[in-house]
């Protein structure tokens, strides 16, 4: 069974052409959610044990035993707000199913042409996408998950909106480690259209105007394949996690996350990681970050987690989440 579902899962990736150009749509699905995971570098795919799972592996959100309601902000790039929302309910039969939005904002822009800088027109820009997972335990080492979701880019009057599926399995060792593997982004191209792009072009015939459409080019989606270990080791009073991703982007080059994490009691907790490592013009250098978690109720806790995100040459990043879970 699992080696069938392997199989299954790399003959998805041939079904897309792999073109490193360096240009996508909806590149937002790139950018990692979640303060633990980004915390320990963004290799997550081997743990994926909260509900920002249905970003990094789908696979992880059946092994989410009780209800868990998720938020995470940060501060991105030039002054662009990247958030992520996520619900967990277990099923009760070895399955569970959840729901995510992930979104990126950026604040009212001025509308400026060619010899006329102050128009007195504004408009916006943003991405989002709203996603629904089904996730299941197949025995008691092997689990697969499946997110769906509807994507949508607009700036001014135009847009362009596709669907996606990611995929993903988690399989426990009987040596120890915890393999995980998932694709992301598997849908087709996404092509801009809307009312910015229409305009009025001479008829030649009889020297009139008439209506015509911009034809935009169409971009794939940044289709990702990550394969995942990890293993957590008891040293004395401190638990140990560490994880490594190998991921390959159909838009860069293959690159490596590391990361690791330390559990004081149960309940402080403290993270590194590497980013991007082998990457060819790297950006995401290391991470560091940490958290801890607080019991408020019989058996109902809250995480609230930091990550901080070291860049090469753009503005360092600070993420923050808080989950509720029973």
């Amino acid at each position: 069974m699992i080696r069938q579902l392997s199989i299954i899962l790399f003959l998805i990736t041939l079904c897309f052409p792999v073109d490193k150009a360096g240009t996508s749509a909806a590149k937002f699905l790139s950018i990692g959610v979640g303060g633990r995971a980004v915390g320990m570098g963004g290799a997550f795919t081997a743990i994926a044990t909260d509900a920002s799972a249905m970003f990094w592996n789908p696979a992880g959100v059946a092994r989410i035993s009780g209800n868990e309601f998720y938020v995470e902000h940060s501060n991105w790039l030039a002054d662009i707000n990247h958030n992520y929302l996520a619900m967990v309910l277990p099923l009760g039969n070895s399955s569970s199913w959840g729901l995510n939005i992930v979104s990126l904002s950026m604040p009212e822009m001025n509308v400026t042409r060619y010899g006329e800088e102050y128009t007195g027109e504004s408009f916006r820009a943003g991405s989002y996408a709203i996603g629904a997972t089904w996730a299941a335990n197949l025995t008691d080492r092997f689990s697969i998950g499946f997110n769906g979701k509807y994507i949508r880019e607009f700036i001014s009057r135009s847009a362009a909106s596709g669907a996606a599926l990611d995929v993903g399995t988690l399989f426990n060792t009987v040596l120890g480690p915890t393999l995980g593997m998932s694709i992301s982004n598997f849908g087709p191209k996404m092509q801009m259209n809307g009312a910015d792009l229409l305009i009025n072009v001479d008829d030649v015939s009889n020297n009139s105007k008439i209506n015509a459409d911009l034809s935009t080019e169409k971009f794939n989606l940044p289709l990702t394949l990550r394969f995942g270990i990890s293993n957590s080791h008891d040293i004395g009073a401190v638990q140990l996690l560490w994880a490594v991703d190998a991921v390959s982007p159909m838009d860069n080059s293959e690159y490596v996350n590391m990361g690791f994490e330390l559990e004081f009691l149960n309940k402080i907790y403290l993270r590194g990681g590497g980013k991007s490592i082998f990457m060819s013009e790297r950006e995401e250098l290391f991470t560091l970050g940490g958290g801890f978690k607080l019991e408020l109720f019989s058996k109902q806790f809250i995480h609230i987690d930091y990550a901080y995100e070291v860049m090469q040459y753009l503005n360092d990043i600070h993420k923050f989440s808080i989950s509720l879970s029973n």
